[in-house]
């Protein structure tokens, strides 16, 4: 038997019984489809997410107030702030020579309100680095001035939620807004940046820190967020930046430090684990497909043993009928993948019409690896019922009809 007569025999065999292969084909191309969709849901979180923390900027370090430790078998301790960070640290901060930007933040909660109009809303003070540090961009006027860190000017930011809510269809720059109980001019209108990492930009109010602190009655800052010149730099910049606050601070290493990519890099693990582990979740459905395989393929060597035994007795040879069922396995196989890969593909474009924000996505070693897992299942799980046919007797096989 050429090769050509084995594929051609096994087309046969598989035409013979529609509904038997229709059963073969439907069940693996369920296993497939689902390792498609949920490999393409956990992908696209990962993407998702560290795409989020990149947004935050560009070779970012981000410095907290307080040491991330664990001690006495408690739970870590985070946020103990036995001295506050300051605009002295800062400032200290900027004259690194492995950082480009320094941006200090405070955020706090305040009633904002324009011809009385009022809403509470995320009040941040920072400087006018904060526009490239955090990749800002303007929809209408300007960002904060460049001046000095403790000089507070009356002037403020706002996000397009508060543009919308307050001022309606005013021109809202050059207008004044009223922040608890002080009067700043609005000069600049933030492009839609929508939510990042749980902050939303378009509800903001942004004014100089010097301002905030003056408002909220505090010296004390949340966040030092600094832009490294480049993803080396980003590393000696942690070691600087620690050496600095220490010699600052009596010798006390009292700042959490966090590196942009160290972030990424750890979420980016975890989802790739999780990924991995519902795919082989998934493959469980394939692994049941596998099973129906052989069952099916016992059944039909019982029904054609007449037919192998004439296999058989014209010369046929084991491994001849090896072979053609393990050939009629693999032809189910691929039928199977290729309808359960255009079913996964069906179901992540109507996923994406739904959810349009998500980047639904599945990579290519995906759809490859669950195509040649779904061969191999068929080929192994077609292994015994190929074996069996093989074994038979042909003198007793010709006499079973």
């Amino acid at each position: 038997m050429l090769p050509s007569d084995l594929f051609r025999q096994a087309l046969l065999a598989i035409k013979s019984q529609p509904l038997r292969a229709g059963l073969i084909i439907l069940a693996m191309s369920i296993g497939v489809a689902s390792v498609s969709i949920l490999v393409a849901l956990g992908e696209s979180a990962r993407l998702y997410i560290v795409h989020e923390f990149e947004s935050l900027g560009t070779h970012l370090v981000i410095v907290l107030p307080g040491r991330n430790e664990t001690t006495g078998g408690q739970p870590p301790i985070f946020g103990e702030t036995p001295r506050d960070m300051t605009l002295g640290d800062a400032e200290a901060l900027a004259v690194s020579p492995h950082i480009a930007a320094i941006a200090p933040l405070m955020i706090g909660s305040a009633p904002v309100s324009v011809h009385g109009l009022e809403r509470e809303t995320n009040i941040f003070g920072s400087t006018q680095a904060l526009l490239r540090v955090r990749h800002l961009s303007m929809a209408q006027g300007s960002f904060l001035p460049k001046m000095d860190s403790d000089q507070a000017l009356s002037v403020c930011v706002i996000g397009q939620t508060i543009r919308k809510e307050l001022f309606a269809n005013q021109q809202a720059v050059g207008q004044w807004l009223r922040v608890n109980d002080r009067r700043f001019r609005v000069i600049g209108v933030l492009a839609s940046e929508g939510e990042s990492i749980g902050v939303d930009f378009d509800e903001m109010v942004i004014i100089p820190v010097a301002s905030a602190q003056a408002l909220f009655d505090t010296e004390s800052l949340f966040r030092i967020l600094a832009e490294t010149k480049s993803e080396q730099a980003m590393h000696k910049a942690v070691d600087e930046v620690r050496a600095i606050i220490k010699a600052r601070h009596e010798g006390e290493d009292d700042v959490t430090i966090i590196t942009q990519d160290s972030v990424v890099n750890t979420f980016d693990k975890i989802l790739t684990a999780l990924t991995l582990t519902v795919a082989s979740i998934a493959a469980i459905s394939l692994a049941v497909a596998g099973v129906l395989v052989m069952n099916v393929m016992l059944v039909s060597v019982t029904q054609r043993t007449a037919e192998i035994g004439l296999l058989k007795a014209l010369g046929a040879t084991r491994g001849q009928l090896h072979a053609l069922f393990l050939t009629e396995a693999a032809l189910l196989s691929l039928a199977g993948a290729t309808v359960g890969a255009l079913l996964g593909q069906l179901a992540l474009a109507g996923l994406q019409v739904i959810y349009p924000a998500f980047p639904f996505e599945l990579p290519p070693w995906a759809l490859l690896a669950a195509l040649g897992i779904a061969l191999l299942n068929g080929l192994t799980f077609g292994f015994l019922p190929a074996r069996k046919a093989a074994k038979l007797n042909p003198i007793a096989a010709l006499g079973k009809r």
